[in-house]
């Protein structure tokens, strides 16, 4: 113990050298809630019933066993996960998760089918996330929901909509933290249509309806959230990011959700960070990891997370740009992914906020680049991973990988036997 409280004393003042307080950051990073997936631990699956398997453009790939059957068994998973993760959190749960009711379409679904998620969160001490779920449904199937030209299928789609927002807002009101509900819909074409406007204009509508009762931002922030392509849409998207984007422009009320793997590999989302934060109130962002395209890999320490949260850091924005985490890979153990993606995104939060930002903005501001740039390359051989280390530490858990060795007593006590 004492090399290693020599460690982080010698952390804390090379960063002291260069104006920077780690108990500080440390503070700050550990009052940001983040939010955890559960479509992790199941693939996707969700509890109700279907034959058919995931539709919308959505696959997740491996077979690795153990992963979650019942509702219990998945909060069992959550609550090993979150064990092994300090700070503040979150669960975000899809519609396609509830727990009763298997007689009621998605398009009547209400709070008391969610009131088992609900009871749980309020015993944790956790906050509730949302998603309305429209995909893998027979209403689905022809690859649009509220841009469908079928009116029918539009309008059920529409009142599940409606229906998330009113869950979502019981949700904050039984854990009194705010529920993030977030919209993301499948809509597409393989190849690109003759009309392209007229889905979007029948999309504009839906959103319309679904966002014309107004909740309370204390209780629902609303966001809606693009897609670059998928599966059965590679050539369009009705919900495009600059349709979104211009949407939430029309609607400051809203958020607009950034998903690291919703865009081309060599676009940066970190530059698009600043300017929109000059026009939105509120983003929403997701940690992932694209390889080839939208592909959700877990999320990995590496130059695009860390890029898009100093960015965040810089526009000091953690109180209006909101982080989850979006990914599934049945590849490996699931549990160990879920604590991998969390522990590198609240890891690269925590880089972020170790940076001397104010002396690089008054090197900028005076024309001293050499400066900026000697700085900023320091920067990248300075201790930061010793200070993740001493914020581990506080809240009593492993350093490094050492977090698998519960897991893998996990995986052989609980997980094996799930057949």
């Amino acid at each position: 113990m004492s090399n290693f409280a020599d460690a982080y004393r010698y952390a804390r003042d090379r960063y002291a050298d260069i104006g920077v307080d780690t108990e500080a950051a440390i503070a700050k990073l550990d009052a940001v809630p983040i939010s955890l997936h559960c479509w992790q631990g199941d693939d996707v699956a969700g509890f109700e019933p279907n034959d058919g398997g995931l539709t919308g453009g959505i696959a997740a790939t491996g077979n690795y066993p153990g992963a979650a059957r019942t509702p219990d068994e998945l909060r069992e998973d959550l609550e090993m996960a979150l064990s092994l993760l300090p700070g503040p959190h979150k669960v975000n749960l899809h519609a396609n998760y509830r727990v009763g009711g298997s007689d009621v379409d998605r398009d009547k679904i209400g709070p008391e089918h969610f009131t088992y998620w609900t009871d749980w969160a309020r015993d944790q001490g956790l906050g509730l996330d949302f998603n309305p779920t429209f995909y893998s449904h027979p209403n689905s199937a022809n690859g649009y929901t509220l841009a469908s030209r079928d009116e029918g299928i539009r309008r059920f789609w529409i009142e599940h909509g409606i229906c998330c927002r009113r869950i979502g807002r019981a949700m904050a009101e039984a854990t009194g933290q705010r529920c993030v509900v977030n919209l993301w819909i499948p809509d597409g074409e393989k190849e690109f249509p003759v009309d392209a406007l007229a889905p979007r204009a029948r999309l504009k509508d839906s959103l319309d309806q679904i966002y014309a009762q107004k909740i309370p931002e204390d209780l629902v922030l609303d966001a809606v959230e693009s897609k670059l392509f998928g599966l059965g849409s590679e050539s369009y998207v009705a919900g495009s990011h600059e349709f979104y984007l211009c949407y939430c422009m029309a609607h400051p009320e809203l958020a607009l959700t950034l998903d690291l793997g919703h865009f081309h590999p060599t676009e940066s989302i970190a530059a698009k960070l600043s300017a929109l934060s000059l026009f939105l109130n509120r983003l929403l962002l997701h940690t992932s990891r694209p390889v080839r395209w939208d592909s959700d890999h877990v999320v990995a320490y590496d130059d695009s997370l860390c890029d898009a949260l100093r960015e965040v850091v810089r526009l000091q924005a953690l109180d209006r740009i909101v982080l989850a985490l979006d990914y599934f890979d049945a590849s490996i153990n699931r549990i160990a992914a879920w604590v991998v993606g969390m522990r590198n995104t609240r890891r690269a939060l925590l880089q972020a906020l170790l940076e001397p930002t104010e002396n690089l903005r008054q090197m900028e501001a005076r024309g001293d680049l050499a400066g900026r740039l000697a700085l900023l390359e320091a920067l990248k051989g300075y201790p930061s991973g010793i200070v993740f280390d001493e914020y581990l530490r506080r809240h009593d858990l492993a350093a490094g990988n050492q977090f698998m060795a519960a897991i893998y007593r996990y995986e052989a006590d609980v997980l094996a036997n799930r057949k």
